[in-house]
Order: C-alpha cells, then sequence, then structure tokens
C-alpha cells in the first residue's frame, strides 16, 4: 500500500490487538507488517529501538511507539463510535500497570520466579472493580464500546485464557458476559485475521 503509514504488529500481542482494533474502526488505512518478535526486522528497530510493537510509521517519519498513543491518534481522525467519549485514562493506567504486573507474574511465574496464585490473587481484585463496574451497564463506560473496553479487553482475555476452567468458575458474571460479546464480536475477528511474516527485501 504507498504512502500509508506502515504498522509493525504480531497478532497474539495484546497491545497490537487494542491498536489494530482501533486502526480497523477509524477506517486507517495502514501497511501492515507482520513480526516475529525473535526476528525482529531491522526497519522496525530503527524506527523504534525498543523492539516492541506496535509501531506505526508515519509518511512523514513520526513514530508512535505505545499501543494507546496509536489508539488516540487513529480515533483522533475519525471516531465512528465516539470511543474516546470513553477514554478513562484511570482505567487504562490501572490495566497497564498493577494489572498487567499481577498479569505477567501469573501467566509466566516461571520466568519471573513468582507465586502464580499470589498474582492471580492480585488480578483478581482488579477484576471485582471491573465486575462491579459492569454490574449497571453493558460496557465499562456506558452502554456503548469504547476506548476504555478496547483497551483492556484484549489483557482480561489473556488472563482468562491462563487458566480458563478456573476462570469461567468465578462469580464474574457481567466481566464473563462482557469478555465474551468482545471474543465474538465482528471486530475482534476483523483484527485477528492471520498474517504472513513480513520479510525485509535483501
Amino acid at each position: 500500500m504507498a504512502d500509508a503509514p506502515i504498522l509493525y504488529s504480531f497478532r497474539r500481542c495484546p497491545y497490537a490487538m487494542r491498536a489494530r482494533m482501533a486502526l480497523a474502526i477509524s477506517e486507517t488505512e495502514v501497511e501492515h507488517r507482520e513480526v516475529v518478535l525473535r526476528e525482529k526486522p531491522e526497519a522496525m528497530l530503527e524506527a523504534s529501538p525498543k523492539g516492541t510493537v506496535p509501531v506505526v510509521v508515519l509518511e512523514d517519519g513520526t513514530v508512535i511507539e505505545e499501543s494507546v498513543d496509536v489508539m488516540r491518534w487513529s480515533l483522533g481522525k475519525n471516531d465512528p463510535e465516539d470511543w474516546l467519549s470513553g477514554d478513562d485514562r484511570d482505567l487504562i493506567a490501572m490495566i497497564d500497570g498493577p494489572f498487567k504486573h499481577h498479569l505477567d507474574r501469573y501467566k509466566y511465574s516461571t520466568r519471573h520466579d513468582t507465586d502464580p496464585e499470589e498474582h492471580r490473587h492480585g488480578a483478581y481484585a482488579i477484576l471485582e472493580q471491573l465486575e462491579a463496574r459492569l454490574g449497571g451497564q453493558k460496557h465499562l463506560c456506558g452502554d456503548a464500546r469504547s476506548m476504555a473496553d478496547i483497551a483492556t479487553f484484549p489483557f482480561i482475555r489473556q488472563f482468562a485464557n491462563t487458566d480458563r476452567e478456573w476462570f469461567d468458575a468465578q462469580p464474574l458474571p457481567n466481566l464473563q458476559r462482557w469478555l465474551a460479546e468482545h471474543l465474538e464480536s465482528p471486530l475482534f475477528k476483523q483484527i485477528m485475521v492471520k498474517h504472513d511474516q513480513w520479510k525485509e527485501s535483501a
């Protein structure tokens, strides 16, 4: 795709998922470059030396290397569902900070040398906050999905999939309903289409 922003992405990365969902809903055309994280392309590392996805490189060379910034940039251009009205920065910071801390040490306890039960408990306390928030409304900031939902959903998906039988047995009916709806949404299915690994030209 000529003269379009370049998106470096990895299909299963939750940060990349939320960026792709915002890019899709805003109808932002990008050149999708699917990367394998153990084989990061030099072009991506030159644009963003920290080596994580997503990375968006604009036509003028500007680099956007944080997923929430990709979301806000694309929705700032076109926001047909008014997602930015639900840009709850405190909630997103809780997901990206304390929740992600516990999630990593629960899911990858061997790598981090941590007690998975301790960190599952820590994450669960945040899930209870989301459960209460969803008690009187369909989504995290009202009855319509918004940026808060899309920024949060991939990480709740990752937590649930760590031990799905355990998660499904918890008294979290509102959160479980919310997660199921996002998993079944056409938007999520659209952004999870597989792409071949992008290779740099010789």
